[in-house]
């Protein structure tokens, strides 16, 4: 039923969470993984708005980068061990735009997505960029809840 999963992290405690519940959805047929970072261009429009250095924010962006690519592959060598084929792509712009825009290129059969990002602002029943991507996609949506326990 979901062949192909889209997996948008920004490496919260909660996209973890949803990770493990893409694990499980290999068991119901599930073969392919496409993870997803975008480097928030909120955060780079912030960096320039402080007259930082050009430089210093392409350093900065190559460092998130570099993060980025070395989380995604941990969770790569995770996902193959249990069978799965994974595709990584790092982005940079509003997460969730390029989250739809991805859904649109890649046609996953679902997204799964953590509830609430690193920031936990936003809405206050749902983060921001999971709010948009449920109302905007086009694909079915698995919202993974963060912990409420304490």
């Amino acid at each position: 039923m979901f062949n192909k999963i889209l997996y948008p992290t920004d490496f919260s405690d909660v996209a973890a969470k949803a990770l493990d519940y893409i694990k499980q959805l290999k068991e119901a047929g599930s073969q392919e993984v496409v993870i997803l970072h975008v480097i928030n261009q909120r955060i780079i429009d912030g960096l320039m708005r402080h007259a930082i250095l050009e430089s210093d924010i392409e350093n900065w962006r190559n460092k998130a980068r570099e993060v980025a690519d070395e989380s995604m592959a941990e969770m790569r060598r995770d996902l193959e061990a249990v069978g799965f084929k994974v595709t990584c792509l790092v982005k940079t712009g509003f997460p969730w735009q390029k989250i739809l825009a991805v859904e649109e290129a890649e046609s996953p059969s679902v997204i799964v997505i953590g509830s609430h990002g690193r920031t936990n602002l936003g809405e206050v029943l749902l983060g921001s960029v999971s709010d948009r991507v449920i109302r905007k996609c086009r694909r079915p949506v698995l919202v993974v809840k963060r912990d409420t326990t304490v």
